[in-house]
C-alpha cells in the first residue's frame, strides 16, 4: 500500500490510498475488478503468507483489460461496491 500526500489551497494535507494489482475482470461497463496481493508475516510462526483481496474500481474510458497491472486510488463512493478509481 502506498500513500500520497497532496496539499490544496486551504493548506490541508490529504492522504490518498493507492494500491497496485492485476485486473481480473472487465465485464462491467466502466467497472474493473482488481486483485491486490499482499505479503504478511504470521505473528507467532514468523512465516510469510500471501493474502489476496478484490476491489471494484471505476474505469471511465474502459481502457484496462484483463491481465493489466494497474494502480487504483481511493475516492468517494461511486456505487454500492465501487470506492476506487483507476489511476493508471
Amino acid at each position: 500500500m502506498e500513500t500520497k500526500v497532496t496539499t490544496d489551497k486551504s493548506k490541508k494535507s490529504t492522504v490518498q490510498r493507492t494500491l497496485r494489482g492485476v485486473v481480473v475482470s472487465d465485464k462491467g461497463d466502466k467497472t474493473i475488478v482488481v486483485s491486490v496481493s499482499q505479503t504478511k508475516y504470521h505473528p507467532k510462526y514468523g512465516k510469510q503468507y500471501t493474502t489476496t483481496k478484490k476491489y471494484k474500481a471505476h474505469d471511465e474510458h474502459n481502457s484496462a483489460k484483463v491481465g493489466d497491472t494497474v494502480a487504483i486510488v481511493a475516492c468517494r463512493p461511486i456505487s454500492k461496491d465501487k470506492r476506487w478509481r483507476l489511476l493508471k
